[in-house]
């Protein structure tokens, strides 16, 4: 598991399935063009890395379908860049009616680390092509094909999706099942719902809906409960803070900037 992967599980999404052969349709009102979202990711008072989340300018034709093209950028700064350089691109083309991955790719630099991978996601057969460079060789390797769940979701387009779900229709304590293909595999999350309240953040102080993935036995993280989300509690629906427990520390991710789109957060007292 490498820094990124670990920044966008911690905000994975709320999966919806939908049994119409049909495409679905979800409305969105809490995002579009132009958006751009900063982060700062901090253990204790280190400053340790930064991310950004941005949503181009454009709509691309991807099979046909309008999708949004979403990337993500983290990198490491200050002392923390000489010991582990960090230059990691993540991006989605997300489509702007079924709020569903087209297609995923993603860059890692992390210190010696290197990976580059391109997914194409096939909805209606269930299929994730998956293509992967070989650095050594400098060219692709061979494709290779993976069974999905219906409506799965990529780390990065499965945040944005989660932004159009209404959490006035969960209870507090109401645990619900996610999930998401990663790394050749599809993975199950759960996700509990635990309630609501007032963040103080760099934007001031925001209402906020408080969320815990409950995460399997792994590596990374310190326990089940090891980490908690903060999202606006507005149409928005945007990640504010994010704190995790890990075997290397306690991590902490915090809004820092927001741009364009509609970010304009009602929640503000």
């Amino acid at each position: 598991m490498k820094f990124t992967s670990a920044f966008l599980i911690l905000i994975i999404p709320l999966l919806s399935l939908n049994d119409n052969d049909n495409e679905r349709v979800v409305k969105n009102t809490s995002f579009f063009k132009g958006e751009v979202l900063t982060y700062k990711v901090h253990y204790g008072f280190i400053n340790a890395a930064s991310a950004t989340m941005i949503i181009g300018d454009d709509l691309h034709q991807i099979n046909g379908r309008d999708c949004y093209k979403i990337e993500v950028f983290g990198r490491s700064v200050g002392m923390f860049d000489l010991f582990l350089r960090i230059r990691d691109t993540w991006g989605t083309y997300l489509d702007s009616s079924a709020m569903v991955t087209r297609k995923f790719y993603r860059k890692i630099e992390e210190g010696k680390y290197r990976k580059h991978e391109i997914v194409e996601f096939d909805q209606k057969e269930n299929l994730a092509r998956v293509r992967t460079w070989d650095k050594r060789k400098k060219l692709w390797k061979p494709e290779e094909v993976f069974d999905t769940p219906d409506y799965v979701q990529d780390l990065v387009s499965g945040y944005y999706y989660l932004r159009t779900f209404d959490f006035n229709t969960i209870e507090e304590g109401e645990t619900i099942k996610i999930a998401a293909f990663f790394d050749d595999e599809v993975y199950d999350f759960e996700i509990r719902f635990d309630g609501r309240e007032v963040l103080k953040t760099k934007l001031g102080k925001i209402k906020s809906l408080k969320l815990t993935p409950l995460m399997p036995e792994n590596e990374l993280f310190d326990g089940e409960n090891s980490i908690r989300v903060w999202l606006s509690d507005d149409i928005n629906k945007v990640p504010l803070k994010i704190k995790a427990e890990m075997f290397v520390g306690a991590v902490e991710v915090d809004i820092t900037d927001f741009q364009k789109g509609i970010m304009m957060f009602t929640s503000f007292i």
